[in-house]
């Protein structure tokens, strides 16, 4: 009886067992189920798909950096070429302004601004000089005027409204004077443009042209003026 009652315990067990395993197989696989439900696994055609958008990410952004390398390199060339045509800019604007005061020393071009103008007039007979001569205005009396005021800055100058240029030349004949082969009497008006200031203290320095002129006995008057027009050189 011993042994059939030990045998039985033992098919119990088994059963118990059994039915314990089968129920832990049953909530493993349940458990399996539902998290795949919750977080499916990337397997198959769904992983490649995935590592195909990576890689492409990772090729997009290697592309992304050349070109900005390139992008940045490009730029750094406009900016080199900005720099090359500013000066170019700066040269062809100087070469523009050199030109233009040729174009005013030679006479070519209309100038007008404000300056000087200087006139000189024979002096007055005295008995105790009777040379005419001696009270005459003659060339280098027009000369040391007009050098004086190219030399403190004028940048055009005319004698009786004749505008002069590098080629210029002043005779004197009697009471007159030859300007480029055009005769003038006297008084002679030297109209120069240029800042009167510098004009009108260069010309009044101690021991200059004025005090030369005057003890000359030429009768010497100088004035500012705020806008002298000079017209250019006919046929120039």
């Amino acid at each position: 009886m011993k042994k059939l009652k030990v045998k039985g315990n033992q098919v119990v067990l088994s059963l118990v067992c059994l039915v314990l395993g089968y129920m832990m197989a049953f909530s493993y696989h349940l458990t399996r189920v539902e998290n795949e439900e919750r977080n499916p696994a990337v397997t198959g055609k769904l992983y490649e798909r995935t590592l195909d958008l990576r890689n492409q990410l990772i090729s997009l952004e290697e592309t992304n950096r050349e070109l900005q390398k390139e992008f940045n390199s490009k730029q750094a060339q406009v900016l080199e070429y900005e720099k090359a045509l500013s000066k170019e800019e700066q040269t062809f604007s100087k070469i523009a302004e050199e030109a233009e005061k040729y174009r005013m020393f030679l006479g070519h071009v209309k100038v007008q601004g404000p300056g000087v103008e200087v006139t000189l007039a024979d002096g007055e007979y005295n008995s105790k000089q009777p040379n005419i001569n001696d009270y005459l205005v003659h060339e280098y009396h027009v000369f040391k005027v007009v050098n004086e005021l190219y030399v403190s800055g004028a940048s055009a100058v005319a004698i009786n409204g004749q505008r002069l240029t590098s080629r210029s030349y002043i005779v004197c004949n009697g009471p007159v004077i030859t300007v480029d082969g055009k005769q003038h009497p006297a008084p002679f008006v030297v109209s120069a443009i240029g800042d009167p200031e510098v004009l009108k203290a260069a010309l009044n320095m101690t021991g200059g042209v004025r005090d030369q002129l005057v003890n000359d006995n030429i009768v010497f008057t100088l004035e500012s003026n705020d806008l002298i027009s000079l017209n250019p050189v006919l046929g120039g």
